[in-house]
């Protein structure tokens, strides 16, 4: 893992910031106190955030692929890509907001963690305004069938750098919810 905290380029989170991923590894996850609350609530938002960007994805694959009809295709990614980025931007601001700051209270040792996170919502903020720009421009396109190729190249970083915060993310925070038995 990289010290480096771009989202764009990095593997990982530091290990000094992974401490109590040791204490409390994913796999014992489930067996914990608390588990079934907050933990496991963030998971699932997560998951869905993956989940998301996966039928994206595969919906502009259909289109480029001749599966789905140009008329079909608004239908399917105007309510996915609108409530991907309407959630990310709702869960990112509760984050940035409440969570971040009284998490970080509770392990001031994992601070710079939590700044990381911050600055990747910044990153990720600017890879949205991109994707909903690409998901128009398919959209308003006289060949949508053609702008999708130019869409779907775009989704790849986008998924990758998304799965990167969402990871960190898990890796850093749950942890903490897990040790303070915190929400």
């Amino acid at each position: 893992m990289t010290d480096d905290p771009s989202l764009a380029t990095r593997q990982g989170l530091p290990a000094e910031l992974l401490a109590l991923l040791d204490e409390y590894p994913r796999a014992g996850w489930p067996e914990q106190p608390g588990f079934h609350g907050l933990v496991s609530f963030w998971l699932d938002r997560h998951m869905g955030f993956r989940s998301l960007t996966t039928r994206i994805k595969a919906e502009t694959e259909a289109l480029i692929d001749g599966k789905t009809d140009t008329a079909t295709f608004p239908q399917r990614l105007v309510p996915l890509g609108r409530r991907l980025v309407d959630e990310l931007i709702g869960h990112h601001q509760i984050e940035d907001d409440a969570y971040f700051p009284e998490l970080a209270a509770l392990e001031p040792r994992l601070s710079r963690g939590f700044h990381i996170l911050d600055a990747d919502h910044h990153e990720l903020d600017t890879l949205l305004d991109a994707f909903v720009t690409g998901a128009n421009a398919v959209l308003q396109s006289p060949d949508p069938r053609d702008a999708a190729g130019q869409f779907h190249t775009s989704l790849a970083p986008f998924g990758t750098m998304l799965h990167r915060h969402l990871t960190d993310e898990e890796d850093l925070i749950l942890p903490v919810i897990l040790k303070h038995r915190y929400g």
